[in-house]
């Protein structure tokens, strides 16, 4: 028997093994984040935490200030959402009354590895019953934390989240996993400016494109300003600029 009619019918079910010990319709909400065509990267600095990602408008008649996958959640956690666009904005609203919920019943803002905690506990329920399925989305958080400095943690459709000093998400971040494994150094990079800039460098490299201000979003969370901050399209220039001059 072929290995492909032996798994048959397993991937009709959300909540049942096959006879390998596999989940398919998880794994197929991975590759649904894959074939999604974008590529996100979140690094962590000394003093500061950065995500940036590509930005595509799928179509000219689209109003481009309208279309992202960077968020706000509280003033102080920000994300990017890699996979199925309308997946990505329910998680960010379900991430947003968690954390709404979180400072009404404790009085204090969640921190980023409880929200992130929290969302992959979520995601893990939706791998157990049959009436709901696995969203097609991965969720690179940064924020601040007064005690921990930068945070960057990743959560993932079969539930499952990880701090992180670099990490990837989307169409080809197993490449962009070797650059930053190569490029990072100890604690990373000492400067926001430093850590902006790798994140570029990353998407620049393994995508092998020379990027404009509009093709890319990136936000940032400092020391000096723990708030979560989407750069504008001059601020991203500036960075782009600065980091042409210094080549």
């Amino acid at each position: 028997m072929s290995s492909r009619s032996a798994n048959a019918g397993y991937d009709r079910h959300i909540t049942i093994f096959s006879p390998e010990g596999r989940l398919f319709q998880v794994e197929y909400a991975f590759k649904a984040i894959s074939n999604a065509g974008l590529t996100s990267v979140g690094v962590r600095g000394k003093d500061s935490a950065v995500i940036a990602t590509q930005k595509k408008v799928p179509d000219k008649l689209i109003d481009a200030s309208t279309v992202t996958h960077v968020f706000r959640i509280t003033p102080f956690i920000g994300c990017v959402m890699t996979g199925l666009d309308a997946d990505g904005r329910n998680q960010v609203t379900r991430a947003r009354q968690e954390a709404a919920e979180f400072k009404y019943k404790y009085g204090y803002d969640i921190t980023p590895d409880m929200l992130a905690k929290r969302m992959a506990n979520i995601n893990q329920v939706y791998t157990q019953k049959a009436f709901m399925r696995p969203l097609g989305v991965s969720m690179v958080i940064i924020g601040w934390d007064e005690e921990r400095g930068p945070q960057l943690y990743k959560t993932d459709p079969a539930g499952y989240f990880a701090g992180y000093r670099a990490t990837a998400a989307g169409a080809k971040h197993q490449e962009a996993f070797n650059y930053l494994e190569k490029k990072l150094k100890g604690e990373g990079p000492a400067s926001v400016e430093d850590t902006v800039e790798l994140a570029i460098a990353t998407l620049s490299s393994v995508l092998s494109a020379n990027f404009k201000a509009q093709d890319l979003e990136i936000a940032v969370v400092t020391k000096e300003n723990p708030q979560f901050r989407i750069l504008s399209t001059d601020d991203i220039d500036a960075e782009l600029m600065r980091i042409a001059e210094k080549d």
